[in-house]
């Protein structure tokens, strides 16, 4: 199991369900204990805050971490822009900023979902997956958290990453009954099953992922892992068909090169 706008990452056999930031705008001051933030820091923050944002959507990372860097000097107090900051890092590989900043914005807001959710995954990209599993139950046993599937899968993630793999095949199954055509459960459930030898059953769920007509790099992803398990069957052909389906959906990715690869070596 895919931080991203919206967006999980792919690390290992299987993807993360992440969120960054909720980039809606600056939540309000004033809580107990905090340093007093005035109101033309508040709108200063703002403005940097929007503009980090902005550079966010055109793909400039390190813009964005500039703009943001001076928002939380204006206002620290701020959450939103904490876990907006940690994103940046994050995709920088900044991983101990990343970490600091999503901890902090729970500080802020003990009840802040989205940080939560990428402190879980954090945890997992860095192999403290027992940390991670703790971090994303409390969004399971939260009646408050509006996608409880994106949590069940990285707590699936967590568990499979530790040898669990009955206890990682039920959070995701759960996932999918929450949402039956979520593509990050999908893919992890798919690759787990074909981990543990019940090829079948992970055809079956490449296509289903196939069959709702993801995104390209989705697509291109599914059939490439398609072509592993049809490999792994001794169904060459069948394997060549998706190897080339994934590079026509999403030309010069990751999926595309390596199926390239992964074609040349079977003809």
């Amino acid at each position: 199991m895919e931080l991203r706008h919206s967006l999980g990452w792919i690390r290992g056999p299987l993807r993360l369900a992440l969120v960054l930031a909720a980039l809606a705008g600056c939540a309000s001051q004033g809580k107990p204990g905090l340093a007093k933030v005035s109101e033309e820091d508040e709108r200063q923050a703002v403005a940097h805050y929007k503009l980090g944002v902005y550079h966010f959507s055109q793909g400039n990372t390190a813009l964005a971490i500039r703009e943001l860097q001076a928002a939380v000097a204006r206002n620290p107090n701020d959450p939103s822009i904490h876990l907006a900051l940690a994103s940046g890092y994050r995709g920088k590989a900044k991983l101990a900023e990343c970490e600091q900043h999503l901890k902090r914005a729970l500080e802020l807001e003990p009840t802040f979902h989205n940080a939560r959710l990428n402190l879980s995954g954090l945890y997992v990209q860095t192999g403290r997956h027992e940390e991670a599993i703790a971090e994303a139950a409390k969004l399971v046993d939260d009646p408050t958290f509006p996608t409880p599937w994106r949590a069940l899968t990285n707590l699936g993630y967590a568990k499979f990453k530790l040898g669990r793999v009955s206890e990682a095949r039920s959070h995701l199954e759960l996932a999918l009954e929450y949402r039956p055509y979520d593509t990050t459960a999908l893919l992890n459930l798919a690759q787990l099953e074909s981990d543990a030898g019940q090829k079948l059953r992970a055809i079956e769920l490449y296509k289903k992922v196939l069959s709702h007509k993801s995104s390209p790099l989705v697509e291109a992803e599914a059939n490439f892992r398609l072509a592993e398990v049809y490999v792994s069957l001794g169904r060459r052909n069948d394997a060549l068909a998706h190897l080339s389906d994934a590079v026509a959906a999403r030309p010069g990715s990751l999926w595309a090169k390596r199926s390239e690869e992964y074609r040349k070596l079977l003809q």
